[in-house]
């Protein structure tokens, strides 16, 4: 990349965590309850049910949420680090400035969402859907989202570098300043989709059948 040449997508930006968390001890949620400043480590909340329960500068690391449904819930500079979140329902949620490290996240179903400045890392995001969501600055990094959608979302500046998307579903979705790095797309539903995404050239013209197959292009034998 030349200098002053800006990225194509832009990289999620940094949580701003305060120095110190303050340890408070962990509150029943409850609807509309806000948590700020408070560290939650080692705790089963697997199962819960919340409405509108906001977390600001939340740290969270080895919590279970398994199968909790967390409806309209907002996280705000929030780090999350080897938690459990498979199957959780988590509706018209907002994320911001947060960090995912090491997660698991299988049927995590993120529907009608807002996510901005979000950074996941080495997760399993497998049959999960983020479809009519909002992602803008996302970053999905060594993240396994095999059959995973995208149904009718909107991506802005998201990036997928080092990551298994096969038999994702994209179809709907509207893409803006994307980019895809070193990610499997095998299977691809809704390759159309792609338009306003780059790729490297390798993967482009590996793909040759692929884009052919979607604009109806048939191939013809050497003579």
């Amino acid at each position: 990349m030349e200098s002053g040449e800006e990225p194509f997508a832009d990289p999620p930006r940094e949580a701003d965590m305060p120095a110190e968390l303050e340890i408070e001890d962990l509150i029943g949620l409850h609807d509309e309850a806000v948590l700020g400043e408070v560290e939650i480590a080692n705790a089963n909340l697997n199962g819960v049910w919340a409405n509108g329960v906001s977390f600001q500068g939340c740290a969270f690391a080895s919590v279970d949420l398994s199968g909790s449904q967390l409806e309209r819930v907002r996280l705000t500079d929030a780090t999350l680090r080897g938690c459990n979140l498979a199957n959780l329902k988590a509706p018209g949620s907002r994320w911001t400035r947060v960090a995912v490290d090491e997660c698991r996240l299988t049927g995590l179903q993120l529907r009608s969402c807002e996510l901005r400045d979000v950074a996941f890392r080495d997760c399993r995001i497998d049959l999960a859907t983020f479809a009519t969501s909002r992602l803008e600055r996302v970053l999905f990094e060594s993240c396994a989202l095999t059959q995973t959608d995208f149904l009718d979302a909107e991506l802005v500046a998201v990036a997928f570098h080092d990551c298994d998307m096969t038999g994702a579903d994209v179809r709907g979705a509207k893409l803006r300043r994307c980019e895809i790095r070193r990610t499997v797309l095998e299977g691809l539903q809704g390759i159309g989709s792609l338009r306003g995404s780059a790729l490297e050239w390798s993967q482009i013209v590996e793909m040759a059948g692929v884009w052919a197959a979607a604009l109806g292009i048939e191939a013809l034998d050497r003579d």
